[in-house]
C-alpha cells in the first residue's frame, strides 16, 4: 500500500461526530470528485476505505445513497460510486445552498463552513477524493486536484484561514493547490485527521536530515584527509627534492627535526607530527617550518 493510500485509511477512520462536520466532508469531495452535476454524482477513487466509508456520509448528511456502489470487498484503482437519480442530486445540491437548475460553475459557499471542525471535515473529504501525497522517504509533495477553477482559488483562501500557504498550478484540466514543504504537509495531515501520517512525515525529515549531517561530515572528513595527504606527498617531495640538492644536514635544526618527522610519518596529520616533535612545537610552527621546506625547494629549482 503506497503512502497516500494509508493516509487516506487513516482519514476514513477518523470518529465523525457531527452531522455538519458529515455535510462539509461530503462538500469537499463532491467539489474533488469526478462528475458533480445535475445529472451525476460520479466518484472513483483507489481507496477501498473510502468508497466504503462515502455512502454511510451521504446517509447522514443528506438521507440518500448512491444508485451504484462497488461491491464489498472490491479492490482496484477505478472503484466507482454513481447517483443519478435527479431527486437525489438535488437534494445534495440544495444542502449546499444550491439549485441544480440554476448552477452554472462550481463554488464553495463558505455559509457551509462556519465552524473550523467543518472547515477542517471539508479539506479532510477533498484529499480523500481529488487528493495525493508523495512517500516523504523520496520527495515532500501533497497535492488537491480539481476540475474547477473557483474550487481551487477559493480552497487556496479557505486553507490560508486554516494558516496554510499553498502553492497554485494547472495540469492539463486539473487545478492544483499543494504543498512541499515538509512541515506544512504534516500540518495539513494533522488538521485533516492523519495524525500518524503526519507523524511519519517528520520521522522522514529527521532520518533525511540526520543522513545529510552525517554525508556533510563524511565529505567534509574525507576533503580534510585528500588535503592533508595532498600536502603531505607535497612536503616529502619537497624534502626529497632537498636532500638531494644540499643534503638535510645543511638545514636549520628546526627544520631538519621537521624534515626527518615527516620522513618518518609521511601521512600523520600536522597536530600528530607537533606532538611527536622534542621539543614540542605548535602546529602552527610545525606548519610553518613544512612551508619553509618547500619554499626552499622551490627557491633551488628556480635557481
Amino acid at each position: 500500500m503506497s503512502f497516500s493510500s494509508e493516509a487516506k485509511a487513516e482519514l476514513c477512520r477518523v470518529n465523525r461526530r457531527k452531522k455538519c462536520c458529515a455535510v462539509a466532508e461530503c462538500y469537499g469531495a463532491l467539489l474533488y470528485c469526478n462528475s458533480f452535476t445535475p445529472r451525476e454524482i460520479r466518484v472513483m477513487t483507489g481507496s477501498a476505505d473510502f468508497a466504503a466509508l462515502l455512502p454511510r456520509l451521504f446517509r447522514r448528511a443528506f438521507g440518500v445513497g448512491f444508485d451504484r456502489v462497488p461491491e464489498p470487498g472490491a479492490a482496484g484503482t477505478r472503484l466507482t460510486l454513481l447517483m443519478t437519480d435527479r431527486e437525489k442530486i438535488a437534494r445534495v445540491f440544495r444542502a449546499f445552498g444550491m439549485e441544480p437548475d440554476d448552477t452554472l460553475s462550481l463554488h464553495i459557499n463558505l455559509g457551509v463552513l462556519e465552524n473550523d471542525c467543518c472547515k477542517a471535515s471539508f479539506v479532510r473529504g477533498a484529499f480523500l477524493a481529488g487528493g495525493s501525497i508523495t512517500d516523504p522517504a523520496k520527495r515532500y509533495h501533497l497535492e488537491l486536484a480539481t476540475n474547477h477553477a473557483a474550487v481551487s482559488r477559493e480552497m487556496s483562501a479557505l486553507l490560508g484561514e486554516l494558516g496554510f500557504e499553498p502553492g497554485q498550478a494547472r495540469r492539463g484540466a486539473s487545478h492544483l493547490n499543494y504543498f512541499k514543504q515538509s512541515e506544512a504537509i504534516a500540518d495539513f495531515l494533522t488538521t485533516a485527521g492523519a495524525d500518524v501520517a503526519a507523524l511519519e512525515i517528520m520521522s522522514a525529515r529527521v532520518e533525511k536530515d540526520m543522513r545529510n549531517e552525517i554525508n556533510r561530515k563524511v565529505n567534509c572528513d574525507t576533503a580534510n584527509a585528500d588535503k592533508t595527504v595532498a600536502a603531505a606527498q607535497e612536503q616529502l617531495s619537497a624534502i626529497r627534492a632537498l636532500e638531494l640538492t644540499r643534503g638535510l644536514d645543511s638545514l636549520p635544526e628546526g627544520l631538519q627535526q621537521a624534515a626527518l618527522l615527516r620522513i618518518a610519518n609521511p601521512e600523520a596529520s600536522l597536530a600528530d607530527l607537533a606532538a611527536l616533535s622534542v621539543p614540542a612545537v605548535t602546529k602552527s610552527c610545525l606548519s610553518h617550518r613544512l612551508k619553509r621546506l618547500v619554499a626552499l625547494s622551490r627557491e633551488g629549482e628556480e635557481a
